[in-house]
């Protein structure tokens, strides 16, 4: 039996991110789903109604009056299975939260039972007033999904808080949204996370570097799932070149000493410690301060030394109460699979959960999808099957957030 089209509608509100909301669309319809566009009679200042048929191939509507006897506002509020407004503006947001329904999109905000997800965008002095604050958070007591919206340049001259997160975030948190049963809570209200990310450069010389194949987007799909679960997210970023996610804190380290020295000052403040990143477990003993010529048909023998082990020394110096989570990317060999590899490993840092994934033949590594198991210290192991990298990240943050509730009693 073939499964239904996921039916997603896509509030637009009047801002000028209204023409980033076409990228969004186009996302979204291009991994399968049905989008309805609902824009506001403002956002059709910014992008007119013809873009929007077209790129969705519904027929556009900003009243109650179109289509009187489909009564169209509840029609669609029951079949939709998300409804994400982007941008959603000052005014929207206000007006959301205090259930007007002026407008075919607040009409029909009132009639769905789904999981609604907020993008933000405004002015900085916009998005800090306390009334705004205060519509979000009313939003958010009421179970909707507001994320944080992106530092930036805004309008004219403008940069700070206040730019719509890039399509690209919003389309993968939508596409979590469909795939879970629950919506995404507000668990990690008030928790300090830091995040490690990315693989790390050892240099040879002044052209090359032993390093490896991570692209850092699992590290990214966990700090944008944490910050849309409340959190306080640093992340610190090894040699990784995407857009930083929407209300995340990024301190760059390029090499495993680097990587050392900003995980151990960020973790002394942090609640919880997610080590996600690929750090060189070896490094060359000298660096050549020339690019090392080619000299014969033998190239000189490259001396390794072993790089500082982050996880274990954040496991010795783990406050009370502090969660540590480590990462391993693993092969079997003759010594045992990936499991036993894994579970040694588990014993031998001392950390509370490990997410284990194994890697190789195209899998994990600069993929846009994961398949994990994470294990925990009590024994308790959970298997992740395939699935895109930010659900992934929900399920580790599921298992931590379990964990933080068994600490707290």
């Amino acid at each position: 039996m073939t499964e239904p089209t996921p039916r997603v509608l896509l509030g637009i509100g009047g801002g000028i991110a209204a023409y980033k909301a076409c990228e969004l669309l186009r996302l979204l319809t291009e991994s399968g789903h049905d989008v309805v566009p609902l824009p506001t009679a403002a956002a059709l200042r910014f992008v007119g109604s013809a873009t929007w048929e077209a790129l969705s191939g519904h027929r556009v509507a900003t009243d109650v009056w179109s289509d009187v006897p489909e009564v169209r506002h509840v029609r669609l509020g029951r079949d939709a299975d998300l409804v994400v407004v982007a941008p959603a503006t000052a005014d929207l947001l206000a007006r959301a939260a205090h259930g007007r329904a002026d407008d075919l999109l607040t009409a029909t905000l009132l009639t769905v039972r789904c999981p609604v997800l907020f993008a933000p965008a405004m002015h900085t002095e916009m998005w800090e007033h306390p009334a705004t604050q205060d519509n979000v958070a009313t939003l958010r007591r009421r179970g909707g999904i507001v994320i944080d919206p992106a530092s930036g340049r805004l309008t004219g001259v403008d940069s700070g808080p206040g730019r719509l997160p890039e399509p690209a975030e919003i389309a993968e948190l939508a596409r979590l949204l469909l795939s879970r049963a629950d919506a995404l809570p507000r668990d990690l209200v008030g928790a300090r996370v830091l995040i490690s990310g990315g693989g790390t450069r050892e240099p040879l010389d002044p052209v090359r570097f032993l390093g490896n194949r991570s692209s850092g987007r699992q590290a990214w799909a966990l700090a944008a799932v944490a910050a849309a679960r409340g959190a306080t997210v640093n992340l610190v970023a090894a040699n990784v070149d995407l857009p930083v996610p929407a209300g995340v804190r990024v301190e760059r380290a390029a090499t495993a000493q680097g990587m050392y020295d900003a995980v151990l000052v960020a973790a002394e403040d942090a609640d919880v410690v997610v080590m996600a990143a690929a750090v060189a477990d070896f490094r060359p003993r000298e660096q050549s301060g020339h690019k090392i010529k080619k000299a014969g048909d033998q190239p000189a023998p490259v001396e390794l030394e072993v790089t500082a082990d982050i996880l274990r020394e954040l496991v010795a110096r783990r406050r009370t109460g502090q969660v540590v989570v480590g990462f391993a990317a693993e092969t079997g060999d003759a010594g045992g699979d990936v499991l036993s590899h894994a579970r040694a490993k588990l014993a031998r840092k001392g950390c509370d959960l490990l997410v284990v994934n194994a890697v190789g033949e195209g899998r994990a590594f600069e993929a846009p999808t994961n398949e994990v198991v994470i294990l925990g210290a009590d024994g308790s192991s959970t298997e992740v099957r395939q699935a895109r990298k930010a659900a992934v990240a929900a399920a580790v943050w599921d298992a931590i957030a379990t964990l933080r509730r068994s600490a707290a009693g």
